[in-house]
């Protein structure tokens, strides 16, 4: 294991990649839960939504052999798991297109697509070809989003009709229990305690069973379709077995003959852009947290990590499970000291252990992990230093993706919006030559994204 890894090279053991490993598939475990209702939203409707049991059974096989795979061929502490946004692109594909088999069969062939991206080099390019300003604007805007993220799933921060966002109820049991969380969890960073923030999910955990069961209080955490996403009480049983009966229905016809040639290929296309570059974004992230990117903002290996990714929505789409993604959630198991392949082989093997546990994945409600995702925003939010505010022309399109990715909700639709006001600020200074050539590729790609839905 240690030849294979290289752990004492990257200044890691066994049991720190554990305890790392353990932090990142807590933080994301969510999706194990939050998936399925994704996929089972309409469950009235047969032709629609698909059973609980093999929808969870999916999203833990792919997810978690994917993420082996990943640590295996790239060595690198980048967790996958079924996208969220991917999967509400995948209810409303089902919607539109009559069943969910018609939904995977889109995200085959959007991972079929990039797949080929990626061997012929383009996607790896188009990653080097983004200015280093632009790099750490990514992962800022990233923390600032998984901050906002934690903040919501923990209540603190609620939605309003008339300011769009307000402070939550700060005085109920279950927002009490994100607060008292995030202190504790931020007094254990601050004393650089190994594990602090394993040991605050745990922590809080407790806290909010106990208070569960003393004041009978329901969790805030919800998603978007009003599911809770967690719950503070024990499950009824323990053991599941698994149900493999979404595996390889995919209907890859229902959107040519529902939208027609042009309506398949932009929402393929979107599909594909909004895949491509939210790994892209979290891939950076990750690379600038853990510190395997470089100074040149490159970040060896490239290649195997965007194959594994690309592959990883094919096989998401094959299993039933919707696209398999990078998630920016590994960067919690990097704040605990992850810096190996070997980090991703754990969660992984958590997740395929989850195909017959997963009732008990439910005991860890939004309330814990909502102070962990609160803080790795706050550390990847630190980067921002290292942008030049001096410098109008990188400075403003950095400060586009920083502020628009949280708030529009989208990695994908920050950085579109940044990239597109790089270029044209580049261009309407007459300095076309710094611009790389892919960039205006990738710019003109944006265009059409953000027009697609005038098209349609």
């Amino acid at each position: 294991m240690e030849r294979f890894f290289r752990l004492a090279e990257h200044g890691t053991t066994t049991r720190r990649e554990l305890l790392a490993g353990v932090t990142t598939f807590l933080t994301m475990a969510y999706i194990i839960v939050v998936n399925p209702q994704f996929l089972n939203a309409f469950g009235e409707n047969p032709d629609i939504a698909w059973p609980i049991s093999a929808t969870v059974t999916a999203t833990c096989l792919a997810s978690g052999l994917m993420c082996i795979f990943m640590g295996l061929l790239s060595n690198y502490p980048i967790a996958l798991a079924s996208g969220m946004g991917l999967n509400a692109i995948a209810l409303g594909l089902a919607l539109q297109l009559g069943g969910f088999a018609a939904a995977m069969g889109v995200f085959v062939i959007e991972g079929i697509a990039i797949t080929l991206l990626v061997l012929t080099r383009v996607r790896e390019k188009v990653m080097e070809a983004i200015p280093m300003p632009l790099k750490h604007a990514i992962a800022v805007g990233i923390g600032l989003f998984l901050t906002l993220m934690g903040l919501q799933k923990g209540g603190i921060i609620v939605s309003d009709p008339d300011t769009m966002v307000k402070l939550g109820d700060l005085v109920s049991f279950p927002v009490l229990t994100v607060v008292l969380g995030l202190f504790i969890t931020g007094v254990l960073m601050a004393r650089r305690v190994p594990g602090g923030i394993l040991i605050g999910i745990v922590f809080t955990t407790v806290l909010a069973t106990a208070a569960n069961h003393i004041a009978g209080f329901t969790p805030v955490g919800e998603s978007v379709l009003g599911f809770a996403a967690g719950t503070a009480v024990m499950p009824d049983r323990i053991l599941a077995l698994p149900d493999f009966s979404t595996f390889g229905r995919v209907d890859f016809g229902a959107i040519f003959t529902e939208m027609g040639w042009l309506g398949a290929v932009l929402t393929i296309f979107a599909v594909m852009l909004s895949d491509f570059f939210d790994t892209m974004g979290s891939v950076v992230a990750i690379g600038d947290k853990a510190g395997f990117m470089g100074e040149d903002g490159k970040i060896p290996r490239l290649r195997r990590v965007l194959l594994v990714d690309s592959l990883a929505a094919a096989v998401g789409g094959a299993t039933g499970a919707s696209s398999v993604t990078t998630y920016i959630e590994s960067t919690a198991g990097i704040a605990s000291g992850g810096r190996t392949g070997l980090m991703p082989v754990f969660v992984g093997a958590f997740f395929l252990s989850a195909i017959f546990f997963h009732p008990l994945v439910a005991v860890v409600p939004v309330e814990a992990t909502a102070p962990a995702l609160i803080i790795v925003g706050f550390l990847m939010a630190g980067l921002i230093r290292r942008i030049d505010f001096e410098k109008w022309d990188t400075a403003l399109p950095a400060f586009i993706i920083i502020i628009v990715m949280p708030l529009a909700y989208s990695i994908t639709d920050g950085i579109g919006a940044g990239f597109i006001t790089y270029t044209f600020l580049k261009v309407f200074q007459g300095k076309f030559s710094e611009v790389h050539p892919l960039m205006y590729v990738v710019t003109a790609g944006f265009l059409v994204y953000f027009i697609a839905p005038v098209l349609m």
